[in-house]
């Protein structure tokens, strides 16, 4: 099938890398495959004690070691979340064959999001505050610990020296650094970015989402209707985009394109979405607009699908409402169930899964969906992947405080 093209060559913007480590794989391949197959990265925590709270599991990366993708002078000087960031732009910069010798570095960008940043430092901060003094915390443990680090240490590990940006709008924000890094390539402010999101399981975030009462104790259960909350875990994904036609001229291999993106806000709670879900509609209908697609045309919804009860309802609602009857035509699905929440990382992941099913034509599982809800009543791919040929895909990421985010991709070819 042929594949229309939405813009004109020069404001076209496509993929050629993409990078992942997650609960379920350190690379790109071990994720998909674990993807594929349904593999679960939900685990007992060990990191922290957690034998006081509700909750017990998380989804952790396992057996990563950062000197293997950095040198051990980066490695020391930052933070856990960095690590993965750093590790996760390395697999998509090699995978781009961008050759960083001969590439002008004040026009090669970093734009990253994050919800905690480096929250496994302020632990350590705390830790030493409380069990000796504030005075006893190292110099070098207040220097890992700022927001912005993360799209920093990425800079400095790639030798980018163009615009940089650590975007935090919480679990949207993976999502927010991909579409701001596609308008800076559209305005030919860069030729090169590299854009996702990380974060890495802390103590703190792990307490916080306790506290709120928004963890399953057991299983996440996107679109189920026994489900019972989420679970938080760590990651990070990446990819590179350029403008199609330095792709083109480069022959680059490229993996599919970025059409567009919308965001909103519903500006009603801070951890509870609008219950007419207006911030989801806001995002989706301007990402259609933006990426000059009909909603007859969206093939399949990478949902943002927590496995909480309220997410996963409104969200279905925004499918609904948004698409018409092409919401009973697509394939939804949710990725949690694997890998977690992984807060900021999570769209980012996400996007990289999506790139991966437009690719490749499978659709991974909503993994746990045994009792259907009458209020999500959507094709949610349950319990085993799926082959479809995917053209248009759609790739949802909700925050709190209201921040909402759609991206969507086209297959290239």
């Amino acid at each position: 099938m042929s594949v229309k093209a939405r813009h004109d060559d020069d404001s076209r913007i496509v993929v050629t890398g993409l990078g992942v480590v997650s609960p379920i794989g350190n690379n790109v391949q071990e994720t998909w495959d674990s993807l594929k197959t349904g593999h679960i990265g939900i685990r007992e925590v060990t990191a922290f004690d957690t034998s006081q709270l509700n909750t017990h599991r998380a989804g952790s990366v396992e057996g990563f070691v950062p000197e293997e993708h950095m040198s051990a002078e980066l490695a020391a000087r930052a933070g856990r979340a960095s690590h993965l960031a750093i590790a996760a732009v390395k697999q998509a910069m090699e995978q781009s064959g961008v050759d960083t010798s001969t590439l002008n570095p004040y026009r090669a960008g970093v734009s990253f999001g994050t919800t905690m940043g480096e929250p496994g430092i302020f632990d350590k901060i705390l830790d030493i505050s409380v069990e000796q003094s504030p005075q006893d915390v190292p110099p070098d443990l207040w220097l890992k610990l700022p927001n912005h680090k993360i799209a920093n240490n990425i800079a400095y590990a790639q030798g980018f020296k163009g615009p940089n940006f650590q975007i935090p709008t919480a679990c949207a924000a993976g999502n927010y650094a991909i579409g701001y890094a596609a308008d800076l390539l559209r305005n030919g402010r860069v030729d090169v970015m590299v854009a996702g999101g990380s974060d890495a399981l802390s103590r703190i975030a792990f307490v916080g989402f306790n506290k709120l009462r928004a963890m399953s104790p057991d299983h996440v259960r996107p679109f189920d209707q026994n489900r019972q909350g989420m679970m938080i875990g760590e990651g990070a994904g990446a990819l590179v985009l350029e403008r199609y036609t330095d792709a083109k001229k480069r022959g680059a291999h490229i993996i599919a394109e970025f059409l567009g993106y919308g965001l909103g806000c519903d500006a009603f709670k801070m951890s509870i979405p609008h219950p007419d879900g207006v911030g989801g509609k806001i995002a989706l209908v301007n990402a259609l607009k933006h990426a000059r697609v009909n909603p007859s045309e969206i093939d399949y919804v990478c949902a943002h699908g927590t496995g909480t009860q309220e997410n996963d309802k409104i969200e279905t609602q925004v499918i609904k409402e948004v698409l018409g009857d092409q919401a009973y035509k697509c394939s939804v699905n949710s990725i949690k169930a694997m890998i977690a929440h992984c807060m900021g990382a999570s769209s980012a992941i996400e996007a990289v899964s999506t790139c991966l099913t437009l690719q490749h034509g499978i659709i991974p599982p909503t993994l746990n969906y045994e009792t259907p809800d009458p209020l999500c009543d959507l094709d949610y791919v349950p319990n085993e992947a799926r082959e479809r040929d995917v053209q248009i895909a759609a790739s949802n990421a909700y925050a709190f405080g209201g921040n909402d985010s759609t991206l969507i991709f086209q297959k290239f070819a």
